[in-house]
């Protein structure tokens, strides 16, 4: 398959199954270069599931995942790493290593790829702390920092690289209003600066929306709603309406 350039990432009839339990049954999808996209779903959706298939973290059963135009699925091991070194990812939890300061944590990335003069490595991290608001606080440990500092240390080592995408898992999950609002704005000051894509997979729907440029809901397993922010508040489309208003009755599936 050639996929045009306008499209980063395809997926096409992606499938996977854990145990008796179908999670992903047949996912399609087509990613813009460039552009913020949010993958929203309920909790369980598989949202989280669905995103370590886009880095390359597991494998479908079938169905194929391009990015760039290449498939990833079966991809070999050393091929596969190529290619992720264009990734950025903000883990859900922030992922960050407990024994290593903050600027080790931003610094991991540069020395674990790239071969960097260590004024070179300084100069990078100095950088991306500074985006984030956190230069001061390089020598800190992440046990010294509160929760949305944490996540503002995993956004500046997200985009150490300079990242061709970067993936953001729930990255407001367990933060209160205010917090929120600061990664939002800071995750939008950064596209900003540089216009990568931004893959977001979250269940806050208002906050993920305005800074969204496109929207996808996971439901059972599928894509079934891809469009703007706008289109999403003017959806029809009963199961879309009940998750953005969050209402208990509908023909979203309520455990």
């Amino acid at each position: 398959m050639k996929v045009g350039s306008e499209f980063i990432i395809v997926l096409e009839d992606v499938y996977r199954q854990y145990g008796e339990q179908q999670v992903l049954k047949g996912v399609n999808a087509r990613i813009r270069g460039g552009a913020v996209t949010s993958i929203m779903g309920r909790s369980g959706a598989g949202k989280s599931a669905l995103l370590r298939h886009l880095i390359g973290l597991e494998q479908p059963d079938r169905g194929a995942i391009y990015i760039k135009g290449h498939n990833i699925v079966g991809m070999r091991a050393s091929e596969l790493n190529r290619i992720r070194r264009g990734f950025g990812v903000l883990f859900q939890e922030g992922a960050l290593f407990d024994y290593l300061s903050v600027k080790e944590n931003v610094a991991f990335p540069l020395r674990e790829h790239l071969k960097l003069k260590e004024d070179e490595i300084q100069r990078i991290v100095d950088d991306r702390l500074a985006k984030v608001g956190l230069r001061n606080h390089q020598d800190k440990l992440p046990a010294e920092l509160s929760g949305g500092m944490r996540k503002r240390v995993a956004l500046a080592r997200a985009l150490a690289m300079d990242p061709e995408i970067v993936f953001f898992d729930e990255p407001t999950a367990g933060l209160d209003p205010i917090t929120k609002a600061v990664i939002y704005r800071l995750i939008e000051k950064t596209h900003a600066e540089r216009a990568v894509t931004y893959v977001i997979v979250s269940h806050d729907v208002q906050g993920t929306m305005s800074i969204s440029d496109e929207v996808m809901f996971l439901i059972d397993g599928t894509i079934a709603f891809h469009g703007t922010p706008d289109e999403v508040r003017k959806s029809s489309d009963a199961a879309v309406r009940q998750f953005v208003s969050g209402a208990i009755e509908g023909p979203l599936t309520i455990d």
